[in-house]
């Protein structure tokens, strides 16, 4: 398995853990596994478009946002998602200070929504690389 192939997976189990917390009753434990579980979904996300952006369109960014504005630059994401993406990035930076209640609380709300952009992306990076993969020619 390629790296970008593990990172795919990666994500999607990542993504299918943040979305399984949303079915449990708030509680103060909830928002905080939540929150990491946040936390390691857009680390894995970012790292995800710096591979692909690599292997596919041959750019290397070295941070997030660089990822973000080069994935909007290659059409991979629009730019409404380029600026919400710019947004999660910052709300993961913010994060780091959930140890303040009211900043823990501010980011829980939120994480639904940046989830389904995660999800999204990470759901149209698979398809590219799948097509790229099948118009390849056949190696002998």
């Amino acid at each position: 398995m390629n790296n970008l192939s593990f990172k795919l997976e990666l994500a999607t189990k990542s993504l299918t853990s943040l979305h399984e917390i949303f079915s449990e009753t708030y509680s103060s434990v909830v928002r905080d596994a939540t929150l990491f579980r946040f936390k390691r979904s857009v680390e894995i996300f970012w790292r995800l478009l710096k591979d692909y952006l690599c292997v596919h369109e041959g750019f290397v960014c070295d941070s997030p946002k660089s990822c973000v504005r080069m994935a909007f630059k290659v059409g991979l994401i629009t730019e409404e998602e380029a600026v919400k993406s710019l947004e999660l990035i910052d709300l993961r930076l913010k994060s780091e200070h959930a140890y303040q209640e009211e900043i823990a609380e501010e980011i829980y709300w939120q994480v639904g929504d940046y989830w389904k952009l995660m999800d999204e992306i990470c759901r149209r990076v698979a398809e590219k690389v799948e097509s790229d993969f099948w118009s390849r020619p056949a190696e002998k």
